[in-house]
């Protein structure tokens, strides 16, 4: 069982700069891009440490993912970056067409995704990118929900051949996986066992589901946790394995149902174990502005709304 009373905390932005400095030093082949957010997306260390291959190219993120392009096709291996609102929505034709289209290998790294970006309000709270990107064709899409998952998606996206989006966020959050796990694209991990109900939760929404857990825990329900941080591929087999054993299941992630992780579980379980699901997320709507703390629990984004999001899900067994 985790220990989540004891924990600190740290964004997960900081961790995808952190992975992103590890990566580089060992291969010399990495480049960092950038839309004049260099600080806020945490390339500040990559910049002292390889002035020569960092790239500042300003307020312009669709000529930033085709520079981005130019540099995978000449044996290159770029991360872009920038806010999601406007590296996935703005930018989203370059990265259909010059990059998944072309199965190039560009990394294309989201700060401030989720409602948790807070004051800045709806504009800049970007929620529906994962099923903008999870739809294109050769893209692999990363969730990691803490700065030490975050650092070693990092690397593990540099290591990976072929288009990658991987979303992060801004707010300090609970930092509790192990610090040197390594981080295998299209597996899901198991962080609590339970036979009552299966929570498959990512990002930001993953702690929450492991409070939930053990509350769940004192009054006699044993909920599977389960880190979904590879929304594509899917890891249908550990997602088929844990609904077999709890019979329902609830999802929980920083995103609109419509396109999200929720989404591709739900046809997994419609296609191969139909069986009852709830699902915490954003309802059809837009964000709004306050604390990330005031927006999860407004928008029902917290630990309470996923305890009782598994008991409607075992009482529909």
């Amino acid at each position: 069982m985790y220990d989540i009373d004891n924990i600190t905390k740290k964004d997960t932005r900081s961790g995808f700069g952190a992975g992103l400095l590890e990566a580089a030093a060992g291969n010399d082949r990495i480049f960092a891009l950038t839309a004049d957010v260099t600080g806020s997306v945490k390339m500040d260390g990559f910049k002292a440490a390889y002035p020569d291959r960092f790239i500042q190219t300003g307020i312009a993120e669709a000529n930033m993912i085709g520079i981005a392009a130019g540099l995978a096709l000449s044996g290159k291996i770029p991360f872009a970056s920038a806010f999601a609102g406007f590296i996935s929505g703005r930018v989203y034709d370059q990265i259909r067409m010059t990059v998944a289209y072309s199965n190039l290998n560009v990394k294309i790294c989201a700060s401030h995704s989720g409602v948790t970006v807070g004051e800045d309000g709806a504009t800049h709270q970007m929620i529906e990118d994962l099923g903008l990107m999870r739809m294109l064709p050769n893209m692999v899409v990363l969730n990691p929900c803490d700065y030490n998952e975050t650092m070693q998606a990092t690397i593990a996206a540099a290591n990976h051949n072929g288009p990658v989006y991987l979303r992060f966020g801004r707010p300090s959050v609970p930092n509790f996986t192990p610090e040197d796990k390594p981080f295998i694209i299209g597996k899901a991990d198991v962080l609590e066992e339970g036979g009552d109900v299966t929570i498959f939760a990512t990002g930001h929404l993953v702690f929450p589901a492991l409070q939930a857990a053990r509350e769940l825990s004192g009054n006699g329900i044993h909920a599977e946790v389960i880190n979904i941080s590879t929304i594509k591929p899917l890891d249908e087999e550990t997602i088929i394995a844990s609904v077999k054993k709890t019979g329902c299941a609830v999802t929980a992630e920083e995103h609109l149902l419509n396109g999200g992780m929720g989404d591709t579980v739900c046809q997994c379980l419609a296609r191969k174990l139909p069986a009852p699901v709830e699902m915490v997320g954003m309802n059809d709507r837009f964000g709004e502005s306050g604390t990330p703390e005031q927006l999860l629990t407004f928008f029902g984004l917290d630990k309470d709304h996923i305890i009782e999001a598994c008991k409607k899900a075992i009482n529909r067994k």
